[in-house]
């Protein structure tokens, strides 16, 4: 399983999380209606960051810099703060959940289609192509 998970790279954790994306901005626009219900919003960069941590800075004194707030527990679940405000409480904006979800479509896609074709190298390499 080693072998396949370094295989396929991060590719297959990050089209988890492109699906996952895809499934809150559909729940947003499901609850388009609902009086109260608050937009979110999935950071992919800040989930992503948990499977492949970047680097540390380095410095060569610790009163260089301040690393700041330690955002390992952050799960990336940010809520939309909308562009205009509704009267019931809601936060979903239809046209910009819609530009997202197509965009995100759009971003899965890509995902998947650089994992088939890296499956498909495989497959060749395994048959001896």
């Amino acid at each position: 399983m080693d072998l396949l998970n370094s295989a396929l790279g991060i590719h297959d954790k990050a089209l988890r999380v492109r699906n996952q994306r895809m499934e809150l901005l559909a729940r947003n626009i499901a609850n388009e209606d609902t009086p109260h219900f608050k937009s979110r919003e999935l950071d992919f960069k800040t989930v992503m960051a948990k499977f492949e941590p970047a680097e540390p800075m380095a410095a060569t004194n610790q009163t260089h810099f301040d690393y700041g707030d330690d955002k390992l527990d952050d799960d990336g679940m940010r809520y939309r703060v909308p562009f205009n405000a509704s009267a019931d409480g809601n936060t979903v904006e239809i046209t910009v959940e819609q530009a997202k979800y197509g965009k995100a479509a759009a971003d899965y896609q890509a995902t998947l289609t650089f994992l088939e074709n890296r499956v498909s190298s495989i497959r060749k390499a395994l048959r001896g192509d």
